[in-house]
Order: C-alpha cells, then sequence, then structure tokens
C-alpha cells in the first residue's frame, strides 16, 4: 500500500489506485476539450501545444484511433502543471454555469411567448409592467399573426418573430428587427 510509511511517516507516494483515478480524470477532460467548438476552446487557457493534439483528435473519425489519439492527449495533459489543468476545468464550469442561464433565460422567453399566445392582452399587460419599453402594438401585431397562422396551419413565421422580438426585449442582444415589405429584416436605426 503506497500513501505515508505508518513507522518512518516517510511518503512513499500515490497508490496505483489513485493514480488510475487522476489519469481517468484528465481522460475525461481531454474529452470534454475534443467536445469543444473551437471558438469554445480558444477562450480557455489551453497551453498552445496541446492544441494540434486537440484538433487531431476531432478529426479522426476511426473509433480506436480515435482512443488512442485521445488517450495520447491525456498523456500529454498529464505532463502540464496540475494549477494549468484546473485552470482549465475551472473556465469549463464557468461555460457549464453560463450555458445553463442562457437556457433558463430561453424557456423564461418561450414561456412569455407562450403565455401571450393563451392569455392574450391580460398577458401583455401583466408584458409591459415588467418590461415598459416594449413595443405593445408590435407585439400584439405577432400575436394576432402566429393565432392566424395556426388557424390555417401556416409555416410559423410569425411565431419565430415574436420570440426573436421576445428575446431581443428580455435580453438585450440589440435593436429589435422589424421586418420590411419584401421580408428582409431591418435593424434599429439608433445610431450614436
Amino acid at each position: 500500500m503506497r500513501g505515508i510509511d505508518e513507522e518512518t511517516g516517510e511518503y512513499l507516494g500515490d497508490s496505483r489506485s489513485q493514480n488510475r483515478r487522476e489519469a481517468l480524470e484528465v481522460l475525461a477532460l481531454g474529452q470534454q476539450l475534443v467536445a469543444l467548438s473551437e471558438p469554445q476552446l480558444m477562450k480557455l487557457p489551453v497551453p498552445e501545444h496541446l492544441l494540434p493534439h486537440i484538433r487531431e483528435c476531432r478529426r479522426i473519425t476511426s473509433h480506436i484511433a480515435h482512443k488512442r489519439q485521445l488517450a495520447f492527449l491525456a498523456k500529454q495533459m498529464r505532463r502540464e502543471d496540475d494549477e494549468v489543468l484546473e485552470a482549465i476545468r475551472d473556465a469549463l464550469d464557468v461555460n457549464g454555469e453560463a450555458g445553463r442561464r442562457e437556457v433558463a433565460a430561453m424557456h423564461r422567453v418561450e414561456a412569455w411567448r407562450d403565455r401571450l399566445l393563451a392569455d392574450g392582452d391580460t398577458a401583455l399587460a401583466d408584458l409591459i409592467v415588467e418590461y415598459p419599453g416594449a413595443d405593445r402594438q408590435r407585439l400584439r401585431q405577432l400575436v394576432r399573426n402566429t393565432l392566424e397562422e395556426r388557424k390555417r396551419n401556416k409555416p410559423p413565421r410569425a411565431f419565430r418573430e415574436l420570440f426573436r422580438e421576445l428575446r431581443v426585449l428580455m435580453l438585450g442582444g440589440g435593436e429589435p428587427g422589424g421586418v420590411d415589405d419584401d421580408g428582409a429584416e431591418t435593424e434599429g436605426l439608433d445610431e450614436d
């Protein structure tokens, strides 16, 4: 058994089981890095010399070769300091939390859209109270158009447009865009 010798107090090193657990943790971290898109990967504090190995692992489609390349990536990552790996783990946790917050925000937007379609003007009045900058007339028009689309079994164009308007209203992200006569989206006209 490894660890600290009870008689002498001498440190004998980690046990094989501990080493195996740590190696599997690094392998799982490597799998997470390979699963990320290139822009997401660039936001993380990944050392430059690991990036080609990550890209190579993404490129390989053969199962066995992919597994072998992933093991090689994990081997290269185990050579890094613990601080580097912890920084990557922390950044991945932050990204995961941001993703969960974004999904929750989208669910709130969808809930408001569904409420507007179900309750009509009462839900619109509640929305205006909560978001005073909302364009009541535009939202009412989009709700009417969406209900008309559903009645006629048309593609959900207004349904999506209502979602976009609510998303911009609730989450910010720029000026709400309208749709001009030929169907092209227009940007807001405010300039600084």
